[in-house]
């Protein structure tokens, strides 16, 4: 099924293409469900089989394979891309073409490179051998050195409007509760598929939330629940409540559509705490899993969170462990 919000990106990329302009090495960037990995699939065929080129990016996702085709991903039993994938990925590169359109490279999660490995990288960023293209994907630019981002031209593919969202996704699955997966879904359609499985789920967290602001509840119970569930999907989602409660501070409820909590809890948290509480749930995100105890890291978010957040304008440790003991 064709991306319709790609247009633009596919009518730029097959202009430069055709014209002889196009970058030897890309830096695709955006929100985690815009689509990012079906534009690089589908730029690199335009590269390595332009005979055979859809008119735009597909979903659900089909890796584009290919002789000249190289996908560096982050191995299972890791959580980074290392040098000796970079310094790999570096030999092939400098062989011959198999077909003569040159040799393409994605990786994916570029923010998943070691420095070690980035620094690996710079060179070939610089002077990529022959007729070679290197498509990098980040969905945390904060994570790549700026020399990357020196090197690379940056193609930051945006969120689309909420009605293209909604027309797309009603025509990938008749009559679901779209309009609500793609608001807990901060706006992206490709994350609204996901979160339309765990709407039951986010729902249970919101009471939980409402329970624990009105300062009935356990934390440690809660707690409990919330580490049986995937880390990552837990802060991405409280991420997303905190930040709207910033916004329903600043412009007022009716502008913080998807907030879970009511107004009794609201009116209870200093604004200046909420930044401080967001900050550590994003530094919390930005972590590698494994490196911090979940339970005992949502036990003190939610104590936090039963407790006003009054003690989040302490400065929080960078480690996540250390943070949430700090906290207790």
């Amino acid at each position: 099924m064709e991306i319709p919000w790609h247009k633009d990106l596919a009518k730029q990329w097959l202009d430069v293409c055709h014209n002889d302009r196009a970058p030897h090495a890309v830096l695709l960037t955006g929100p985690v469900g815009v689509g990012k990995r079906s534009a690089a699939s589908w730029m690199a065929a335009q590269r390595l089989k332009p005979d055979a080129l859809r008119p735009l990016p597909d979903f659900p996702l089909e890796r584009f394979e290919h002789p000249d085709m190289h996908w560096i991903t982050t191995p299972e039993d890791k959580k980074t891309i290392g040098i000796e994938q970079i310094r790999q990925l570096i030999g092939k590169m400098s062989l011959t073409s198999f077909h003569g359109y040159g040799k393409v490279a994605i990786i994916d999660p570029a923010n998943d490179m070691t420095i070690n490995a980035a620094n690996s990288l710079l060179k070939t960023l610089e002077e990529p051998p022959g007729d070679a293209l290197l498509i990098l994907i980040a969905d945390r630019t904060g994570k790549l050195p700026a020399t990357i981002f020196s090197r690379c031209q940056r193609i930051d593919i945006a969120v689309p409007a909420e009605a293209t969202s909604l027309e797309w996704l009603d025509r990938l699955h008749p009559g679901a509760s779209w309009h609500e997966a793609l608001r807990a879904a901060g706006g992206t359609p490709l994350a609204a598929i996901q979160a339309l499985e765990t709407l039951e789920t986010m729902a249970s967290m919101g009471r939980d939330l409402q329970v624990l602001g009105q300062a009935r509840g356990s934390a440690v119970e809660i707690a409990a629940r919330w580490a049986k569930l995937d880390p990552g999907f837990v802060l991405n989602w409280l991420s997303q409540q905190v930040r709207l409660l910033v916004l329903a501070s600043v412009a007022g409820r009716e502008m913080a559509e998807g907030l879970a909590i009511d107004d009794s809890v609201l009116h209870r948290m200093d604004r200046r705490n909420m930044f401080c509480y967001l900050d550590i749930i994003n530094r919390l995100r930005g972590q590698a899993g494994g490196s911090y105890n979940v339970q005992l890291t949502f036990e003190g978010l939610l104590i936090d969170w039963a407790n006003g957040l009054k003690d989040c304008g302490l400065a929080p440790p960078t480690d996540g462990m250390e943070l949430m003991l700090a906290r207790r």
